[in-house]
């Protein structure tokens, strides 16, 4: 009897299947909802999170570029300036606030130009540091020489060369140098005399047109400068093609910089100076990029009304003064990195640009130039020449031990006031080419 009980109450619990009744099925169609309403919730805070988040970057990524750094506060007279040239017209202004708007751009550019840097590896940052440093000195030469001002081309960029062998790379040494004044501050050499090297090369492919033409000892009267120009461009293009397979491939344990630190030292200076992502410094080197040469071109445009408002030469405008603010990222840098001790950097982010300058974007505004139609050549004139030879020279002399002080930082400035001296009381005799 008990087990027909047990038997019968199994049966009811059968019958009674609590999947089946109204109530589990309400309690089963409520939890399913409440799963439902559960997940698009989190959906929804999710894409929340994410836009606050993408927003939050954002507003880093502007403070950072645009905001942090002291020199953006002359980040408006840019725009100033621009309307300045609609509204008066007055060019020695308007090169004046130019010249003020375009050196927070070019800092900023080198600035992104680093914090890809983090992201490519040390070789490769290297280049990129000097290709962008470089990119307000190439701007500005294809803008002039679209102009036909060749001689403000030439000029611009041999006090790019100028600027950086003298005056970075000396205020380079000296701050580093009083930084670290108990001890002796060293570099690799081999760095230095490939570099060197490469800047001679350069000095002889700007000599020999210069000597042809003073000596008068053309075969064809005025076309001799012009071909040997093109032809020596080609040249040094590929020269400067070779040594970059030579430093990215075959050397690249010698030209990566030295840490001396310890690799734990420098990850921890990377994660300290890492404030952009890769993308972010990708769109803020275009959007600089563009901003430079929006200005670069009103830069231009007012040179030689501002030579005659300014009562200054162009040719110690376009040698001393347009550097100056061209050279403001690789300035910043080669201070930054001598200060930290890192002077394999230094040289690279100095030197190096020069090296580029001569190597590379002189020969390729000549090969513009050809394209263009224009007689841009290499013939720089007897003074500016000469003035190049005795400065790479005078480098040359100076990184031959591998070591720096602050001494050598100042005999380096003062090197470049008594150029700046010169050019200042020097007066194109071909003013007609400018």
């Amino acid at each position: 009897m008990g087990g027909s009980v047990v038997e019968d109450n199994h049966d009811l619990d059968h019958d009674l299947d609590l999947d089946d009744t109204p109530l589990a099925s309400a309690s089963s169609k409520s939890h399913q909802q409440f799963h439902s309403f559960d997940f698009e919730d989190t959906s929804v805070l999710d894409l929340r999170r994410s836009s606050i988040f993408n927003i939050t970057r954002m507003s880093r990524s502007i403070y950072f570029v645009l905001i942090k750094a002291k020199i953006n506060l002359l980040l408006p007279f840019g725009p100033f300036a621009i309307l300045l040239h609609y509204v008066t017209g007055h060019h020695g202004w308007v090169f004046f606030f130019t010249l003020l708007g375009i050196t927070p751009s070019a800092e900023r550019l080198g600035y992104a130009t680093e914090q890809l840097a983090f992201y490519t590896g040390p070789t490769v940052g290297g280049l990129l540091n000097a290709t962008f440093g470089n990119a307000t000195e190439m701007i500005i030469s294809i803008y002039a020489l679209k102009s036909n001002m060749i001689r403000v081309v030439q000029q611009s960029l041999l006090g790019s060369i100028l600027s950086n062998m003298l005056l970075v790379l000396g205020c380079a040494f000296f701050t580093g140098g009083l930084a670290h004044y108990k001890k002796v501050q060293v570099f690799d050499k081999a760095a230095a005399v490939v570099n060197s090297g490469l800047l001679l090369m350069a000095v002889m492919g700007i000599l020999f047109p210069a000597v042809l033409y003073f000596t008068h000892s053309e075969v064809h009267q005025g076309k001799s400068v012009l071909s040997l120009s093109r032809f020596s461009s080609c040249i040094m293009l590929l020269a400067y093609a070779s040594y970059l397979f030579f430093q990215l491939r075959s050397q690249q344990n010698v030209y990566s910089p030295v840490g001396e630190g310890g690799e734990n030292g420098e990850n921890s200076d990377v994660e300290e100076d890492l404030e952009l992502t890769q993308w972010e410094a990708i769109i803020w080197l275009a959007i600089l990029t563009a901003w430079v040469s929006i200005l670069s071109g009103y830069l231009v445009d007012a040179i030689q009304g501002a030579s005659e408002s300014l009562n200054m030469s162009v040719a110690f405008i376009s040698v001393i003064l347009l550097p100056i603010v061209g050279n403001a990222a690789e300035h910043a840098s080669a201070i930054m990195f001598a200060v930290k001790d890192k002077l394999d950097i230094t040289i690279g982010v100095a030197i190096g640009s020069s090296t580029q300058i001569s190597m590379f974007v002189i020969p390729f505004c000549v090969v513009v130039g050809w394209c263009m139609g224009k007689e841009m050549d290499l013939n720089f004139q007897l003074f500016e020449t000469a003035t190049l030879f005795i400065t790479v020279l005078v480098v040359a002399f100076m990184m031959q031990e591998g070591t720096s002080n602050y001494f050598k930082g100042l005999m380096l400035i003062l090197c470049y006031l008594i150029v700046a001296a010169s050019f200042f009381v020097h007066v194109d005799p071909k003013s007609g080419d400018d």
